[in-house]
């Protein structure tokens, strides 16, 4: 009974409690543990959240020190997720260069437009001025024969 108790006791020192809350689905949930004596925090504290603009489930887990594999598994997960991030930071960048791109595009479609809207205005102007040009010239020529006509009726009177 004794030896019983003792083992009660020493069972009760080691483990730790763990509740459970409802949390909304929003929220990230972070759950550490730890199977040796030290406190929790000190887990949390050697792993932060390396990639805090990553997704909850894309994350790195916190490796058991313990073990080579886990920590190996750990370091390959930090360097795929720090190249997911560049690849992130690359796309973005792509994608802010192709909207400057496609604005410039319609920019110079506009000015395309403007200019050929232009030359074609300034074709219809031409013709106009050659016809009013004409214009003017049968008009001279008429104005001159009636001068003609006008100063031979003169004469004649």
């Amino acid at each position: 009974l004794l030896q019983l108790e003792q083992t009660s006791k020493s069972i009760d020192s080691s483990a730790h409690m763990i509740t459970t809350a409802r949390v909304p689905a929003d929220k990230p949930v972070r759950i550490a543990f730890s199977l040796n004596d030290s406190p929790d925090d000190a887990s949390s504290e050697n792993f932060p959240l390396a990639f805090p603009e990553l997704d909850q489930q894309l994350q790195p887990l916190p490796p058991c020190h313990d073990s080579k594999e886990s920590m190996q598994v750990y370091k390959q997960h930090c360097k795929i997720a720090e190249e997911y991030h560049e690849v992130k930071k690359e796309i973005a960048l792509l994608e802010e260069r192709k909207k400057e791109l496609i604005a410039r595009l319609e920019q110079v479609e506009k000015e395309s437009m403007d200019a050929a809207q232009l030359a074609k205005e300034y074709a219809e102007l031409t013709e106009e001025n050659r016809t009013l040009k004409l214009a003017q010239t049968q008009c001279v020529e008429q104005l001159e024969k009636l001068r003609i006509q006008y100063q031979k009726r003169q004469g004649s009177s």
